[in-house]
């Protein structure tokens, strides 16, 4: 069990709640870098050694905070960012308590679990706990667009840990932590094709929807559920009056797949269907953005460890396999142990019912704070 005192779940939702009103669309670096100040100050007034890496390529600064100790340290990474933009807490989705459940934009995915690691880390070096290892606690802006400019520096703090904890939302009815994720590829298709009149001039043209409309077929024909891989291609565009023939089109895929092998034949499979078709030009970049999160005997353990605090703080933790991506397929893919899915229980995740239970603040952070103490 923890020894650190981390409040009752009342007081952590107090707090939390300011976390949520200060609105961190990953768009707005500026926004972001607010409370990436409000956390420097906390961190800093317990002592903690704060490294603050600015933000480049339109994206917010990233937060580095390290307390003393000797060995590799355990690696807490969770993002700030979220998928909504300005004015929800105006408009459909205020911050606000209904019964057992919290809602507020970005308040599941996953500022309460970031806030959660935070308050563990402050509240270790405030009560002046002592660890079996030193704790590196990274905030990043950029989780929710696939980490393009953090996931350097999440990969470097991940290769000097022991082990690395990723307090994205905690999963199912049960509240399940995370032990392997697949991996996530992303691609952009543009569509090159001939404008013509689609009466008078029909055959002289070429259209960049059709070839589309092929290409989306095809790529829905990877699909193999017994394999684990998906597709899904959205959003689409293409064409602008119904009396042109459409010169110009596009689309983005989303892949989902189990292992790296799938991974690397479902990217070249995608990336082959460039090229010139009938006619129209057809441009596709991108790739694999996340390789998969492979369960192993090490996360195991680290499950293990949790789910007997999880015992001493009077529930049941349970495990799965998750299809979404986090920063986490990144550590675990170095070989680092890592387990995800640690932050609050809730659902709705970017919907705008999202939720937490806020009632499982404390024991979640409980379970959080005794892996930071006790694992060697």
């Amino acid at each position: 069990m923890a020894i650190t005192q981390l409040g009752t779940s009342e007081t952590l939702l107090e707090e939390l709640r300011g976390w949520v009103e200060m609105e961190t669309p990953t768009t707005d670096p500026a926004a972001l870098n607010r409370l990436i100040d409000r956390a420097q100050a906390g961190l800093a007034s317990v002592g903690a050694v704060l490294e603050r890496i600015p933000g480049r390529d339109g994206y917010g600064d990233n937060l580095v905070a390290r307390t003393p100790g000797a060995g590799k340290p355990v690696l807490i990474s969770g993002h700030l960012d979220t998928v909504w933009d300005h004015g929800k807490l105006t408009s459909d989705m205020p911050f606000r308590i209904e019964g057992e459940k919290a809602f507020g934009p970005g308040i599941y995915d996953m500022k309460a679990g970031s806030f959660l690691a935070f308050h563990a880390v402050r509240e270790i070096l405030r009560q002046k706990t002592p660890t079996r290892r030193p704790i590196t606690l990274l905030l990043t802006p950029d989780e929710e667009v696939g980490s393009p400019t953090s996931r350097a520096l999440i990969e470097r703090e991940a290769a000097a840990s022991a082990y690395v904890l990723i307090p994205e939302p905690a999963g199912g009815t049960q509240g399940a932590c995370v032990t392997a994720r697949k991996g996530v590829g992303r691609f952009e298709v543009k569509f090159h094709g001939v404008s013509a009149h689609s009466g008078g001039n029909w055959p002289d043209g070429r259209s960049a929807v059709v070839a589309l409309a092929r290409l989306i077929t095809e790529v829905h024909a990877l699909v193999d559920l017994d394999r684990g891989v998906t597709t899904n291609v959205a959003p689409v565009w293409g064409g602008s009056r119904p009396n042109v023939v459409p010169p110009e089109a596009g689309c983005e895929i989303d892949l989902r797949v189990g292992t790296v092998a799938d991974g690397e034949e479902m990217e070249a499979r995608i990336l082959a269907m460039a090229g010139m078709r009938d006619g129209v030009r057809i441009e596709i970049t991108g790739g694999m953005n996340r390789p998969p999160m492979v369960e192993s005997e090490a996360s195991l353990g680290m499950y293990a460890r949790a789910q007997a605090l999880a015992q001493a703080a009077g529930y049941h933790l349970p495990k799965q396999h998750r299809g979404g991506g986090s920063d986490g397929n990144f550590t675990a893919a170095l070989g680092i142990p890592t387990l995800d899915g640690l932050g609050c229980t809730g659902a709705g995740a970017h919907a705008p019912f999202e939720h937490i239970l806020w009632r499982d603040l404390a024991p979640r952070g409980e379970v959080i704070c005794g892996l930071l103490e006790t694992l060697d």
